[in-house]
């Protein structure tokens, strides 16, 4: 026979999954790139190559270094994802004539002309949602906003985060 559980207290009810904002987030994020994988497969790119690529369409020429900053990802991450994409004829990396060190990664004409075809994503993710394009700019700018706190806090300059 077994027992129901008694009713918690409001402590223990912020120990419950569906109490947990990171599982929220996890499981939109989830739920997102699942969207992605879908909208992304008629580029021929996955959701970390379509974030590479939005970088580049929107800043130009690059360093790894700054590619990976912009993307919030380390080299050893960021490499695979710029090989994938070279071998697909999208992006070309060289080293820096003026800094050896530096590899600098660039768009091919194929990955300027994809630019255009991408022009639809943003509109069928958007469409997915269900949000008006009023709640996914508050919902983008919480987010933004809570990230900012996040690595605030993880670099202990939030009060109570020790």
């Amino acid at each position: 026979m077994s027992t129901m559980p008694t009713p918690a207290t409001t402590e223990e009810n912020w120990l419950r999954l569906d109490s947990q904002i990171c599982f929220s987030l996890h499981a939109a994020s989830r739920a997102f790139n699942g969207v992605y994988r879908v909208v992304l497969k008629e580029l021929g790119l996955t959701y970390p190559q379509y974030l590479v690529m939005l970088v580049l369409w929107e800043r130009g020429e690059l360093p790894v270094k700054k590619l990976g900053e912009h993307l919030r990802l380390d080299s050893g991450t960021l490499s695979p994802l710029l090989k994938r994409l070279e071998t697909a004829g999208l992006v070309r990396r060289e080293r820096s004539a003026r800094d050896e060190r530096s590899v600098e990664v660039r768009l091919t004409e194929a990955g300027v002309a994809l630019r255009e075809r991408a022009l639809q994503v943003p509109r069928r993710i958007a469409a997915a949602t269900g949000f008006d394009l009023e709640e996914i700019r508050d919902l983008r700018e919480r987010l933004d906003r809570l990230t900012t706190t996040l690595d605030e806090a993880a670099l202990g300059e939030t009060p109570g985060c020790e």
